[in-house]
């Protein structure tokens, strides 16, 4: 895999990979709440993007298992995958901390509502 950064919905299928293995559903409701509900995966799109991502050597099928009569496919974080996330975690931090810093500066002052413990700290009100 290249060291370009990746997609949000690619970085929150890694991030949920990160703490053990997962089914289909299990991501799509998992990278809903990493991502506070701004990402909400489609199924199609889900199975597209861990068929790319197994193809990259980024994820790695974990098993299957009957449940209910439905087979529930597993996926779990490869070591390469798990490298890409970390990497990408700090690309996402860094230009964070940039803005952060950047918003310090601001000649106007902060944002309404936004306070300066709020940029330095990276917490939303």
């Amino acid at each position: 895999m290249t060291e370009t950064e990746i997609r949000e919905p690619t970085f929150l299928v890694l991030a949920a990979l990160a703490d053990g293995r997962k089914h289909g559903y299990g991501l799509i409701t998992e990278a809903e709440a990493l991502s506070h509900g701004r990402v909400r995966l489609k199924v199609g799109t889900l199975y597209a993007a861990l068929d790319r991502l197994g193809q990259q050597g980024l994820v790695e099928p974990a098993g299957d298992e009957i449940v209910d009569g439905r087979l529930r496919r597993y996926f779990a974080l490869s070591d390469a995958g798990a490298a890409v996330l970390a990497r990408e975690a700090d690309r996402l931090e860094q230009n964070a901390r940039e803005a952060r810093a950047r918003l310090l500066l601001r000649p106007q002052g902060l944002l309404p509502g936004l306070g300066r413990a709020n940029v330095v700290e990276g917490v939303r009100p």
